[in-house]
């Protein structure tokens, strides 16, 4: 069986586009972005064979942090961030907390993508005077109204998810609320 390829659109530069063209490409965003929940699994998986020297790999801290969140009785949004929060590690560890907050910016309310944004500057509180940083970085944000949530999730959740003997839900336990929270605009 035969497919016909997709129409698209035809010009060389955004400023040569027309009206006609935009009327192809608009409705594939919709089509793309019903793709996001198997890529942001699949980003999920790849965190599995990465433990960066910590107790646990990456994708168990992400279920453990998830998996407390959710047993703590927090939303299917903060559980969702909880789960993602690191999800930019293998990508760019130096600023994942960027790429989680991007993916789920559209998603969340401005409180949690907040956190997601800022999470790393809280989480130096617990070790980054061994690494001759500030582990206080985080008080140029006290004044953020987001201050305390954030500092409540790396606390609770985030900061202590690296046990080798917790039980974690499986990713798999996730994967609904994965598929339900990011298969479109809200």
């Amino acid at each position: 069986m035969t497919t016909t390829p997709a129409k698209r659109a035809a010009f060389r530069s955004f400023a040569e586009s027309t009206a006609e063209d935009w009327a192809i490409i608009t409705p594939q965003l919709e089509v793309t972005q019903a793709a996001v929940p198997d890529r942001v699994l699949e980003q999920l998986r790849y965190l599995g064979s990465d433990h960066g020297g910590y107790p646990v790999d990456r994708l168990e801290h992400s279920l453990q942090t998830a998996t407390r969140a959710e047993r703590d009785g927090r939303d299917e949004e903060y559980v969702l961030c909880a789960l993602l929060h690191d999800i930019g590690d293998a990508l760019s560890p130096y600023n994942h907390e960027a790429i989680g907050a991007a993916i789920a910016q559209p998603f969340v309310s401005e409180a949690n993508h907040w956190m997601m944004a800022h999470h790393g500057y809280f989480q130096g509180l617990y070790f980054w005077h061994h690494l001759g940083a500030d582990r206080n970085a985080r008080e140029r944000f006290r004044d953020s109204p987001y201050f305390e949530h954030t500092e409540e999730f790396c606390a609770k959740y985030d900061q202590v998810a690296f046990d080798p003997d917790y039980r974690s839900e499986p990713l798999e336990h996730f994967e609904p609320l994965v598929r339900a929270r990011l298969a479109s605009a809200r």
